[in-house]
């Protein structure tokens, strides 16, 4: 086929193939010389280019680094590809069911009026995108090894102070500590080990308080902001200045990343400075197997029952 272009039907296509161009191999365009020092010069760059320098730098560039964390943003707000929406408490008069609207469920069940019952011993919402599955939960084995670890450490603590009866009480305390952090410490791993992982930031709202609180926590789980799930306390007759138990729950107390983050979301929606009793200190948080041992802040073992502080975790430099 015959080529047609000339040197004027460039000025028609405004000048996108110049005369100037070494597209063309003609000599009439292109001096050969010109497109023989090119190529030359090309060709020497492309053998004396070392790529390793640039791939050592890849995941430090500024717009490698910021495509990764919005990936994983998006990731964690983002509920897992088929997954089913789960609610444990479907089915239950307490609880808000999937297919029931927040504001609904709230209207249903407002815990400052709601009265405690057999049906209504607390007030639940679930998150349904979350990922925890309790089928492999054994509460059973756990409370099995757990009650002889307490068992073999009331023993040891009545040996010790009556071998050191008439000394100073903080002599025993000395001798006790270790023993009782050794104590938390194997509750714990058997807590883990038994996959009775779950946790929950307690808050104590007054009653004025508790349906306003409760709202917030409740839109809040749902929407995938907190943590697993959440139950507040209904009303047990205990008058206007006794606060309501809110638990805001986690799947796992030893994923500190994940409690803190919990947390911090509680500060920022103002949960976590609502008046309170005790709330002057901060919030506690406390893991279910404790809760389920009966370990409270009076316990028989001297043992600590909240597992975290507020102001510890925020203290320490990890908010």
């Amino acid at each position: 086929m015959e080529n047609t272009y000339n040197e004027t039907d460039s000025a028609g296509t405004d000048g996108y193939l110049s005369s100037d161009s070494s597209f063309y191999e003609s000599k009439k365009l292109v001096p050969a010389l010109g497109d023989a020092d090119d190529r030359a010069r090309f060709e020497a760059r492309a053998l004396s280019f070392d790529p390793e320098p640039y791939w050592d730098n890849h995941p430090h560039l500024l717009p490698v680094v910021a495509a990764a964390s919005r990936a994983k943003l998006e990731a964690a707000s983002s509920p897992p590809p088929n997954k089913p929406l789960y609610n444990p408490y479907e089915g239950s008069i307490s609880g808000r069911q999937l297919n029931e609207a927040v504001e609904k469920f709230l209207k249903r069940l407002p815990p400052l009026t709601t009265k405690v019952s057999s049906e209504y011993p607390w007030i639940f919402i679930a998150n349904p995108h979350a990922t925890s599955r309790p089928t492999d939960r054994d509460q059973t084995g756990f409370m099995k090894v757990a009650e002889r670890m307490l068992d073999a450490f009331s023993k040891k603590k009545n040996e010790i102070e009556s071998s050191m009866a008439g000394k100073p009480k903080g002599s025993v305390t000395r001798k006790l500590t270790p023993l009782r952090k050794a104590l938390e410490s194997d509750l714990l791993a058997a807590a883990k080990e038994k996959h009775c992982t779950s946790g929950k930031w307690m808050l104590f709202p007054y009653p004025e308080d508790v349906n306003h609180c409760w709202a917030v926590v409740a839109a809040a789980t749902v929407n995938r902001e907190l943590g697993t799930a959440a139950k507040v306390a209904p009303d047990e007759g205990k008058g206007d200045r006794v606060p309501r138990l809110i638990c805001v729950y986690t799947k796992d107390f030893s994923d500190i990343e994940d409690v803190k983050r919990v947390l911090e979301r509680l500060i920022e929606l103002g949960l976590a400075k609502k008046k309170g009793v005790g709330e002057e200190r901060g919030i506690y948080y406390k893991a279910d197997a404790f809760t389920e041992l009966g370990i409270n802040s009076q316990n028989e073992w001297g043992l600590k029952a909240s597992l975290y502080a507020s102001r510890d975790l925020l203290e320490d430099g990890k908010k």
